[in-house]
């Protein structure tokens, strides 16, 4: 059998290979799996054993034209971002981060204290972003810390400028003297209230294929990929956007086993941004670290409580705990596994969209609005092994559409919602395959989700 593309998803324990044929009828011919092998010091190993696999489950030989990859595999895209003032530049800077994939591991504001600077340095990210300032405004705080951070010698580590315009050559200029890699791009907040994250989303993108590379284990990755390398929460972004200029406003969800993430692409309400407190990205991600339904299992029990989970599910939680699995291997683990679901899900998407606010003046209250406004979203889609696989998905994702009865979110009422599954799982193979062949992409996407 041959395909015309091949597409790795390597992820910190499972490498995926799914395998397309394009054209004037592009198809999903399958796909393979095995164990990541990064930490084994070569990434080929997890990658051959997944084509193989592939193989086998088509019941033939393959052969095919490129690979391309997605990669969240040594800790993925691991980031840290150092701007101005939280509010203005530090949330620019972490919203194109969040936007390309990014891991965001350290935040900082102003000035960068001896602390902060030993906390970069045992984090040794992958990619530092520097922001702060509007252009042509406050210069000081991003020379400071960009002379600071080329002071502690990691000359291995890349850094992103992207804040005051009239720094940039100097911000070279400290770099280059250091001998550290450094790339420049648009302000992400070049004006007060307006928002430019977008060159830097792409740029950063654009380091991670550069460096991935570089990574323990991963040095290999060019010997098979032959095409662009995304991180994997990117490639979902990337496939997020290509879906919205055919559907319009959508927010996808992924909830996984360490963390769930929420993409948005709506642009909202000119009513409500007319209420708004700061400007938020036109594609939003969050990733919600604490809610994931096996690494953090134990953390949305205590949430909810084992006593309520006890009576609801009619189950005792502590015993299904003690053999509680990756995949639920029992109906008792399967009931859990579906509440934990709906918690993580519930809960990321209350502090993903954003909430009216109320401010008291002496000529009385003022409605005022804070957060990314959902209130146009006409689609929410399932993503992930858990809204995919599981049995009762389809009640989980339209519990989770319908949860703003009151209307204190800025989120759709119930029932304004339509539901679509990501049924092969492929949307971040298809993000990565979006860049090269776009038409093709939101063909089998569409297919994917019924459409």
């Amino acid at each position: 059998m041959h395909a015309d593309v091949l597409i790795a998803e390597i992820g910190s324990t499972t490498t995926l290979m799914n395998a397309f044929r394009l054209g004037d009828e592009p198809k999903y011919l399958g796909q393979g799996m095995a164990p990541t092998t990064v930490l084994e010091g070569d990434v080929l190993v997890g990658l051959s054993r997944a084509l193989a696999d592939l193989e086998k489950n088509l019941g033939e030989p393959l052969s095919y034209d490129r690979m391309l990859a997605t990669s969240s595999a040594a800790g993925g895209l691991r980031m840290s971002v150092h701007g101005l003032v939280y509010d203005m530049t530090v949330r620019a800077a972490e919203a194109a981060a969040l936007g390309a994939g990014g891991v965001i591991r350290q935040v900082t504001g102003g000035k960068m204290s001896r602390y902060d600077l030993m906390d970069l340095k045992a984090l040794h990210p992958n990619l530092i972003l520097i922001a702060g300032g509007t252009d042509y405004g406050e210069r000081a705080t991003a020379l400071y810390n960009s002379e600071q951070i080329a002071a502690l010698g990691m000359g291995d580590v890349p850094v992103l400028y992207a804040g005051n315009v009239q720094n940039q050559n100097v911000v070279k200029s400290i770099f280059d003297e250091a001998g550290i890699p450094l790339f420049l791009t648009e302000n992400v907040y070049p004006r007060l209230d307006e928002l430019n994250i977008e060159p830097c989303r792409k740029m950063i993108q654009k380091v991670f294929e550069q460096h991935i590379v570089r990574a323990p284990g991963m040095e290999g990755i060019r010997d098979l990929v032959t095409g662009p390398i995304l991180p994997t929460p990117g490639a979902v972004m990337e496939a997020a956007r290509l879906l919205y200029d055919e559907l319009g406003d959508l927010l996808v969800l992924d909830v996984g086993g360490a963390t769930t993430d929420v993409h948005s692409v709506s642009e909202g309400s000119p009513e409500i941004a007319a209420l708004a407190t700061r400007p938020e990205p036109f594609n939003k991600r969050t990733v919600e670290g604490d809610l994931g339904l096996f690494v953090n299992a134990r953390h949305l029990v205590d949430a909810i409580g084992a006593e309520e989970l006890d009576r609801e599910l009619r189950i005792d939680t502590e015993s299904v705990m003690a053999q509680y699995a990756p995949i639920p291997a029992t109906d008792e683990q399967l009931k859990l596994t579906e509440r934990l679901c709906l918690e993580a899900g519930k809960t990321a998407i209350q502090r993903h969209a954003g909430k009216y606010r109320y401010i008291y003046l002496p000529e009385g209250r003022k409605t005022m609005t804070e957060g990314k406004d959902l209130t146009q979203v006409k689609y929410i889609i399932g993503t992930g092994g858990a809204l995919t696989r599981l049995p009762h998905r389809r009640e989980l994702l339209q519990q989770m559409a319908d949860m703003n009865a009151s209307g204190a979110m800025l989120y759709p009422k119930p029932g304004e919602m339509q539901l679509l599954f990501d049924n092969d799982y492929i949307m971040a193979s298809l993000g990565v395959l979006s860049k090269a062949y776009p038409g093709e992409a939101l063909t089998l996407m569409k297919r994917s989700m019924g459409l």
